[in-house]
């Protein structure tokens, strides 16, 4: 049996999903994607920003 800290793909109940104004909870491609973005020479005018990668989650700022 695997502990919680070990586990590979988080338990996420409905709620978990549903707080976030995305619909769900992120994951490692949503970060990866923008890395990709970001890396790609047609993007290369794009010389300092914030990305914020949070499903809206900043917007709303209410975690239950």
């Amino acid at each position: 049996m695997e502990k919680e800290g070990e586990r590979k793909t988080p338990i996420l109940s409905e709620l978990d999903n549903k707080q976030h104004p995305a619909g769900r909870v992120g994951n490692v491609d949503d970060i990866a994607s923008m890395i990709l973005f970001l890396i790609d020479d047609k993007n290369s005018f794009i010389t300092g920003a914030n990305f914020i990668v949070d499903g809206g989650m900043t917007r709303k700022m209410i975690y239950v």
